[in-house]
């Protein structure tokens, strides 16, 4: 770790410097706080821990930093951007970095896809949407049109509308009775006959969607569905690919029944399968798009949901006096002017560098070493790669599920790389500027940690 605990000293010596008055999220803080993980400099794909250990950043930093760390041309415009407007609200009026930043992310985005509504996070982005598709449907006269679906282990951040679509157990069982009462999941996109996935899409022998065209549409019947809103990639969970055909078949199914179709794009957009967003990798068009992280590279938080024209003109087509407000949702913060001048910076970066293909070209440099080199190795059950990113399934331990991977990241980033643990998978998701060295690094450190603590 990067200061251990001396024999001879009750604390830890951050503790002094106020690391023990953090709380952090989605973390065993009991275990963190014996020997916290500090760092104080990053720059590229590493960081330097608060005792001057390199470590590598595998994950992208949570699938933000797609450009690595401290990339020079977002930095000085964040700089620039301070000296020259430091906040401004976004309540009737704008500034001109929003307005450039919509316009650069509505031109990334598939067809139609042109309205852009700012806001902090990916959370934020996903309880926005659910917003949207509620107020559209009222606007066109169908009101009645409440009921959301989800999908089993979907993520969609942390607010409540977005647990509620959510389908991650232990993000839901201490909220139960305050989630949106009108939802519904599908079933997850993973088949075990499909444990190891490199590059492609598997195809099933069955139709997942099954269920939802001869369960929960029945149930709840399709005239009062609002939304149904998935990952494209299940990112959250450990990286589970949707299985041929999947995504086409879920948009002909909305648009059979008038229900809009959410893509939550906080993981897959800007870059991380070799396209600006998963919708134009998949083919598949939705009414919304919710995206965040890799928008400002990580630099200043940012989130936000591009929608159709069609969800735009509707709302603004509503027989109201002109100085009424159509959509009643916002943030204080949405449109940051600085967290605006980092997604201009960084955008521009991504076309400047040609990041996006680049990672398309890394993409098989990262399959083939996880493939070639983990799937193999003791309690491995599985192997998922698909564009730049990566995931490990584990056999659990009996009774302790989610302990051998957190070992496991412990292991990895006490010898110099950061992987992402998600219950008993673990997740690579390096930046695009990545090496074929540092995809090395990566993969023999995971493997070593596998083997020794089999």
């Amino acid at each position: 770790m990067d200061a251990p605990l001396p024999a001879d000293k009750p604390q830890h010596p951050y503790a002094r410097a106020g690391t023990v008055h953090q709380w952090l999220p989605f973390t065993p803080n009991r275990d963190f706080q014996r020997q916290p993980r500090v760092v104080v400099q990053a720059s590229g794909m590493h960081f330097t821990t608060s005792n001057g250990r390199s470590v590598l950043d595998g994950v992208s930093s949570l699938w933000c930093v797609n450009a690595g760390h401290r990339c020079a041309p977002i930095n000085a415009a964040i700089r620039d951007q301070l000296e020259m407007l430091d906040y401004s609200t976004a309540f009737s009026m704008t500034n001109d970095r929003a307005v450039q930043a919509a316009g650069m992310i509505a031109a990334l985005a598939p067809d139609d896809l042109n309205k852009v509504l700012f806001c902090n996070s990916g959370s934020e982005a996903a309880d926005t949407s659910l917003k949207l598709a509620l107020a559209y449907h009222r606007a066109r006269g169908e009101g009645h049109r409440c009921v959301f679906i989800g999908r089993e282990r979907g993520y969609h951040g942390v607010n409540f509308g977005g647990m509620s679509v959510g389908g991650i157990p232990g993000n839901r069982k201490a909220y139960g009775a305050a989630m949106l009462p009108r939802v519904d999941h599908m079933r997850f996109i993973h088949d075990p006959a499909h444990a190891f996935i490199q590059g492609e899409l598997p195809q099933w022998r069955e139709d997942p969607l099954l269920d939802l065209e001869q369960r929960i549409l029945p149930l709840h019947d399709p005239s009062n569905v609002a939304a149904i809103i998935v990952e494209p990639v299940a990112g959250s969970a450990g990286w589970y690919v949707p299985p041929q055909g999947y995504l086409q078949r879920l948009r002909e199914i909305c648009d059979k029944h008038g229900i809009l179709l959410i893509f939550d794009e906080v993981i897959t957009g800007f870059g991380r399968l070799g396209t600006a967003f998963a919708a134009q990798y998949f083919g598949v068009t939705p009414d919304m798009l919710n995206f965040a992280k890799g928008v400002t590279n990580g630099t200043i938080p940012m989130g936000g949901v591009v929608c159709s024209d069609r969800i735009y003109d509707t709302l603004m087509q509503v027989d109201q006096p002109a100085h009424a407000i159509e959509f009643f949702h916002g943030y204080t913060y949405s449109g940051h002017p600085v967290a605006s001048a980092a997604a201009v910076a960084t955008l521009q970066h991504y076309v400047e560098a040609d990041l996006f293909a680049r990672a398309a070209r890394m993409a098989p440099v990262l399959g083939d070493a996880m493939h070639s080199q983990l799937r193999n190795l003791p309690h491995v059950t599985g192997i998922r790669t698909l564009g730049m990113a990566g995931a490990v399934e584990l056999q659990g331990i009996a009774g302790s599920p989610g302990k051998r991977a957190y070992e496991i990241f412990l292991r990895c980033y006490e010898n110099g790389v950061l992987v992402r643990n998600a219950g008993d998978v673990l997740v690579f998701a390096p930046a695009f500027i990545a090496e074929e060295t540092h995809i090395a690094q990566m993969v023999d450190t995971l493997g070593e940690a596998i083997r020794a603590l089999a």
